[in-house]
C-alpha cells in the first residue's frame, strides 16, 4: 500500500507541475493544455481511482474462501448464514461500551463493596489449586450437598457451590477473581 500511495503522490505532482509550467509561459492567454498534459492528467486520475477502489475492496479481494463458500447450500441463496456468522459482530464492541452481563455487574458491585464471598473456602481449596483439584473438590461437594440426594433445602448451598465452580473453573475468571478478592 505504502508504494502505491508513493506512485500517486509522484503521478499527482508530475500532473500539477507541467500544468504549472503551461500556464506560465502564456500569461496573456487562456490556459492551453496540450493533448499530452490531457492524457497524463486523465490517467493520473484513474489511477488514483482505480487505487481507491481497490483499498475499498481490500478484504473482500483478499479474503479466506471457507468450505461454506465452496458448497452450493441453500442457506447461501437467502443469506441467512450471513445474517447469523457475520465476521462483524465477533470482535466488535462499541466504543466506550463494557459487556454488561448481569454476572460483571453483581462482581463489579461485590467487588466495590468488598463483599466477594471467598470462593476457595467454599470449596474447601487452597488458593494456588489445580483445575482438577477444583474439579473434583467440586464434584464430591456437589454429591454431598445435591438437594435430590440430601432430601433437605440445600439448594441455596448448592447455588453457592455451583457459583464458586463457575468463577474458579474459568481461567479468566479465576483471574479476575484472584486480582480483586481480599483474603483477610
Amino acid at each position: 500500500m505504502n508504494f502505491i500511495s508513493i506512485f500517486l503522490s509522484v503521478i499527482i505532482i508530475l500532473g500539477s507541475s507541467q500544468l504549472g509550467y503551461a500556464q506560465t509561459n502564456n500569461l496573456d492567454m487562456e490556459l492551453e493544455v496540450t493533448d499530452e498534459e490531457k492524457i497524463i492528467l486523465f490517467s493520473g486520475f484513474a489511477i488514483a481511482i482505480i487505487a481507491v477502489f481497490l483499498f475499498l475492496a481490500r478484504d473482500i479481494i483478499l479474503r479466506k474462501k471457507t468450505s461454506y463458500d465452496k458448497n452450493e447450500l441453500e442457506s447461501k441463496k437467502d443469506k441467512t448464514y450471513e445474517k447469523y456468522h457475520s465476521d462483524w459482530g465477533d470482535d466488535y464492541e462499541e466504543l466506550g461500551k463494557r459487556k454488561n452481563t448481569i454476572e460483571d455487574k453483581e462482581f463489579r458491585e461485590a467487588s466495590i463493596n468488598n463483599s466477594l464471598p471467598n470462593y476457595y473456602k467454599i470449596l474447601g481449596v487452597s488458593i494456588d489449586a489445580s483445575p482438577e483439584e477444583i474439579k473434583t473438590k467440586f464434584r464430591e461437594l456437589a454429591k454431598k450437598t445435591h438437594p435430590d440426594r440430601t432430601k433437605k433445602d440445600s439448594e441455596e448451598k448448592m447455588a453457592e457451590i455451583n457459583k464458586a465452580y463457575e468463577v474458579l473453573s474459568d481461567e479468566e475468571n479465576r483471574e479476575k477473581y484472584d486480582k480483586y478478592f481480599n483474603a483477610d
